[in-house]
């Protein structure tokens, strides 16, 4: 059994709840349809604007009015981030990406500005190899063909479905 000071640490957030007010403000840009993950979470520590929370307003008139000293800016999934969706946003310093790619994002427009912008990418990767190696054995092994010819009742008609390759690492 360890001991006391061999046993792990566990760091706990001992501030006292901010006003809302007091909260660094973010952005959020999502398609409507697309929920934000963790809202519950991320709404203890950001004041988050969201123009989808303003129906009636266009996003570019809302970021107008609420979003001038906001600094950070979620972008959810693949919603597109242009130069004029940067416009009305002067104080903008950071761009976070939810998804492994950035092509959505107006790249040229934020370094012109000097926007840092950061994504998800390394988060996905484990799981991005997994589906290359899962669809490359699927490939070689001719595991979907094989069943699209079991579902077919193909072998009356063309016998044998033939015998995949082996993968050799």
């Amino acid at each position: 059994m360890a001991t006391k000071e061999e046993q792990p640490q566990v760091l706990e957030n001992k501030e006292e709840p901010k006003e809302e007010s007091e909260l660094p403000l973010v952005v959020v840009l999502r398609s409507k349809n697309f929920n934000l993950p963790l809202e519950d979470h991320l709404q203890s520590h950001f004041h988050l604007l969201d123009p989808n929370d303003s129906p009636d307003e266009s996003t570019k008139s809302f970021l107008s009015r609420h979003a001038h000293s906001a600094r950070a800016l979620l972008c959810v999934g693949l919603t597109p981030l242009i130069a004029d969706t940067l416009g009305p946003q002067p104080s903008l310093e950071l761009v976070v990406g939810s998804s492994a790619g950035v092509e959505h994002i107006d790249l040229h427009e934020c370094r012109r500005r000097g926007i840092m912008v950061i994504n998800a990418s390394a988060a996905l990767s484990e799981d991005v190899v997994d589906y290359a190696v899962a669809l490359l054995i699927d490939v070689l092994r001719r595991i979907s063909a094989a069943d699209h010819f079991v579902q077919g009742r193909l072998w009356p008609v063309k016998g044998e479905h033939p015998l995949g390759f082996k993968v050799c690492f």
